[in-house]
């Protein structure tokens, strides 16, 4: 009797009825009268109150044969010394976790334990990740929730079941043809709830890791109770293997991880749901249709969430045959037989399963139909064995499988990225690798023969079960069925890994049955692996805090055979401008890689922000000499990684510096569309040098045809807007760039340019709309010199000087010698009767411009009127004629100089030539006037 659950729960009567329904159809004996002996047993133990609590069992309370004995090959004829072993066994070997379990924590029955040990899990799972607060967004997490529109609230809902997880629509050819909604949809909440903070992301993962972690210990006890030894002590144990396991730190602490974490809370609910659609009822057996629909419906939910949960089918399969039907090797051979198809139990499973295999294929189609038929484009280095020949492909493909297998037994060596050659290719039959592989597959086929040759129900039941779990979430990452992205990712493990730790446990769990003198020793084992696991997920959390600790730490593992670690260790360093160490890691990925194209991009990048111009050429030609070549005359059909285009546009962008190369430049982006239509990059940067070329009727046409591939990219619609500016067509340039607003209501070019031209065009009913754009940008944190510079024109345009100040002042903080804001600032403060207040942003003004006409009239004003140092203010007026010899304003004002000196004779000279400039000025010749009347009184 096992010691597991003390307190003893009586079998309820859907267990009894279900046995002896189940039961009369395969025994001549009475099973009701079994059960009552069983009871009667019980009762005779329970005449000692301790006696009852060490002795209650499970497996003395419920028939095997009748609580799973729906097939007609069920193990009836020894149930009875089935009972009895079990009895035997657990008296003989007591529980690696006795006093957790003291009380009844595996019993569903028992609310108090279950309780005890969710509450455990949940706190373990959760707790052990809590450093994750701390992280920011590091590798994908930038694309796909950093930089993707998909989660700003102005993008329209259904754009999330058009694009890929990206961001990307799901019909452009460089979709990755990731179809994630469900996912994107959960970011797009946290977005709403809290923006772009990593914290608030992280805390869903965590929460979500510690749901999967209870369901999956609820999923077990589900599967397994009554049918497995131990069924309590291996579905805790499995479930905190699966809590503690260090290989799912990339799923739980990077944020992208939330896909297989979605995908398996609905994987496990999906299970959950179909195992209550096949429990058997009174009248026998039957589907309940609902809970059918259910599962089926949880599983287009995990698939929504990651392309994995497809496979929940494939494990509720498995159920069906392995638990329902009792699969054994005897039912192969008697499947063809007519009693076999005439027992309910199994056509009702075969309808089950016929169910599962229909929803599965609409699924698959749906998702083909989704991809638009096509497969996503990969690098030859993104998984260099796909692109192999035979037999490199499916040695280093089997070997893979076995390398993942031991990334689940070890917990160690993990790194955030797999690809080019950090797992070297299997090239020949005597690597000695191929000893792992065939070992792997020795140990999978010794498992399965192991399961389907045993008459152990719980061994067969405990394997199969496993196994499925292992194998069937795999599949889609395994390149058994089209090549994926990667040598290998260790967040792909995280449903895989269900199965591996069940195994575990269940295999710990036979130790201390079969060998109970060796306890202790599992027990210690145990303890050491649970803490081994804890400081191994502790310590690879803390990698995970930003992008250089995350990568420096790949390279430990990857040194020799990874130059995309070394770029992105050169992209972390890039981000915080220390662009000579960052040239230095991407040299050396491409000393790794020299055909890596993506490798000279980035050396050529770093050059050009050295301002080595002709080196950074140099490295952008080697790259662009790497793409495929088409043959001349032909049209060109090689598909390139659109990565792999952006050296036609940073080559492009950097010969456009030379304004004599701008033609060159022109032909660069033409080359880039040429290769990909779709490229609306190219065509945004192309239509950019044709307004330099002043072409820009044909940069309208540019833009209007990168339109007809992506109309809803705010970027074009700005484009245009500009375009139109640059035509004089202010009207039509303002209505594009409201459109681009309308796609993007933050794009901040379009915000600023957008209030710039209303302010411009002096429309006071359109002016508090220029004013709520800006003060969006200020309220974003987005502002420049230049926000708050038109904020203080727009304010005094509404006559508010008080904010007009405040603006220009806040203008000049950021940008000292933004001379527009020093000389509006001077005057403001000029006209409100302050003009002392004024001066020294004058004189800031002069310092940095000191050709600045206007700021020299207003300063020799200054002078005049208010420190009565006329020979400075001569200084300005002389400075003014020498840059301007016919401005009239400075030419009166030097002769106003002139008659404050008394200079009579002189100021008269001077104002006679300033009326031959503007005769037609008043204010001149009143003045000429006033100095001739002085002059004769003079004589």
């Amino acid at each position: 009797m096992s010691p597991y659950n003390r307190s003893y729960t009586p079998p309820s009567m859907n267990d009894v009825s279900r046995s002896s329904s189940s039961s009369k159809t395969q025994h001549p004996s009475n099973p009701q009268h079994h059960s009552q002996k069983e009871q009667r047993s019980l009762n005779k133990h329970s005449s000692s109150p301790s006696s009852i609590k060490k002795s209650s069992s499970p497996y003395h309370q419920k028939h095997w044969s009748g609580s799973c004995g729906n097939s007609s090959d069920s193990d009836d004829s020894t149930s009875s010394s089935w009972s009895s072993s079990f009895s035997h066994s657990a008296s003989s070997s007591p529980s690696l976790f006795y006093g957790f379990y003291s009380e009844g924590g595996a019993e569903l029955g028992s609310p108090g334990g279950y309780r005890r040990s969710i509450l455990t899990l949940f706190t373990i799972s959760v707790l052990l990740y809590s450093y994750s607060f701390s992280c920011g967004f590091v590798f994908d997490d930038i694309t796909a929730v950093k930089d993707n529109r998909d989660l700003r609230p102005h993008v329209p809902l259904v754009n999330l079941l058009r694009n890929d997880f990206w961001g990307t629509p799901m019909l452009k050819e460089q979709s990755h043809k990731s179809y994630r909604p469900l996912t994107v949809f959960t970011f797009r909440l946290n977005y709403a709830l809290d923006g772009l903070r990593p914290s608030g992301y992280h805390l869903v993962n965590i929460l979500l890791h510690g749901l999967v972690t209870v369901l999956f210990y609820h999923l077990l006890l589900v599967f397994l109770r009554s049918r497995v030894r131990n069924y309590g002590m291996v579905s805790f144990l499995a479930a905190l293997l699966f809590a503690l396991h260090p290989v799912h730190v990339e799923a739980v602490t990077g944020v992208v991880g939330r896909a297989e974490l979605l995908a398996s809370l609905f994987y496990l609910g999906s299970l959950l749901a179909y195992s209550k659609a096949s429990s058997p009822k009174k009248s026998g057996p039957s589907t309940n249709w609902t809970y059918l629909l259910g599962s089926l419906f949880l599983t287009s939910l995990a698939t929504l969430s990651k392309e994995q949960g497809i496979t929940a089918t494939g494990v509720a399969i498995t159920y069906e045959l392995v638990v329902n039907q009792n699969l054994r090797l005897q039912t192969f051979t008697n499947i063809g037989g007519k009693k076999t198809f005439r027992n309910k139990s199994f056509k009702e499973g075969l309808r089950r399963i016929g169910a599962l295999t229909s929803g599965s294929i609409t699924l698959l189609l749906i998702r083909m139909s989704i991809m638009g038929g096509n497969l996503p484009v990969f690098t030859r280095l993104d998984n260099p064995a796909a692109g192999s020949d035979s037999p490199t492909r499916q040695l280093t493909f089997n070997y893979l499988s076995s390398f993942n297998f031991w990334l689940l037994l070890s917990g160690s060596d993990l790194c955030c990225d797999w690809t080019m050659s950090t797992v070297p290719l299997v090239n020949s039959l005597l690597d000695p690798r191929n000893t792992m592989t065939l070992g792997f597959f020795a140990l999978l086929g010794k498992l399965l023969h192991k399961a389907f040759m045993s008459s152990d129900r719980s061994t067969r039941t405990l394997i199969l079960l496993s196994l499925s779990l292992l194998v069937c979430p795999f599949l889609p990452a395994s390149n058994l069925f089209f090549p994926v992205g990667f040598v290998v990712a260790e967040r792909v493990l995280y449903l895989p890994s269900m199965g591996f730790c069940l195994l575990v446990a269940y295999g710990l769990s036979e130790i201390t049955i079969h060998k109970p003198q060796l306890r202790s020793l599992l027990i210690s084992s145990l303890l050491l692996l649970s803490s081994l696991h804890i400081i191994k997920t502790s310590l690879r959390t803390l990698d995970w805090k930003d992008e250089y600790s995350l990568f420096t730490s790949g390279l430990k593992v990857a040194r020799n055979g990874n130059a995309k670690l070394y770029n992105n260790v050169g992209h972390a360093l890039e981000a915080h401008k220390k662009h000579e160490e960052a040239l230095l890691y991407f040299r050396a990925a491409v000393s790794i890689q020299p055909d890596d194209i993506g490798a000279h991009i980035n050396v050529g990048r770093s050059l050009n922000l050295l301002h080595r111009y002709q080196d950074a050429e140099e490295a952008y030609l080697k790259a662009k000499s790497l793409l495929p070549r088409s043959r001349p005359g032909e049209v060109y059909h090689a598909r390139v990684a659109p990565n792999h285009l952006k050296v036609f546009l940073n080559l492009a962008t950097l010969i456009a510096k030379n304004g004599s190369r701008l033609e060159e430049a022109d032909s660069l982006y033409r080359q880039a569309i040429s290769m990909r239509a779709d490229y609306t990059e190219a065509y945004i940067n192309r239509g950019d040098i044709l307004i330099k070329l002043n072409r820009t009727k044909e940069a309208q046409e540019v833009y209007e045809a990168a339109l007809s591939y992506e109309n809803d990219n705010p970027d074009i619609y700005y484009n245009l807007g500009v375009v139109f500016l640059e035509q004089g067509e202010t009207h039509r340039a303002l209505s594009y760039l409201n459109k681009a607003l309308e796609y993007d209501p933050n794009h901040f070019q379009a915000l600023l340019n957008s209030a710039i031209l209303i302010q411009e065009s002096g429309s006071s009913d359109q002016r508090q709309t220029a004013m709520d754009r800006l003060q969006r940008l200020v309220q974003r944190g987005d502002s420049n010199e230049r926000v708050y510079f038109n904020l203080g024109m727009l304010s005094m345009d509404n006559q508010d000087l008080i904010s007009a100040e405040k603006w220009f002042r806040k203008s000049i903080e950021i940008k000292s010698d933004f001379r527009s804001a020093l000389f509006n600032l001077a005057l403001l403060l000029s006209e409100s009767g302050r003009p002392l207040e004024g001066a020294p942003f004058l004189h800031q003004l002069i310092r940095h411009y000191p050709d600045h006409i206007k700021g020299l009239l207003l300063l020799g004003d200054l002078y005049v009127n208010h420190h009565g140092d006329l020979r400075a203010a001569e200084k300005c007026y002389r400075r003014i004629l020498s840059l301007e010899p016919n401005n009239v304003q400075g030419l009166h004002n030097l002769c106003v100089v002139m008659v404050e000196a008394g200079d009579l004779s002189q100021a008269h000279s001077c104002l006679l030539e300033a009326y031959k400039l503007a005769p037609s000025e008043d204010y001149i010749r009143k003045h000429l006037t006033i100095v001739e009347e002085r002059l004769k009184h003079k004589r």
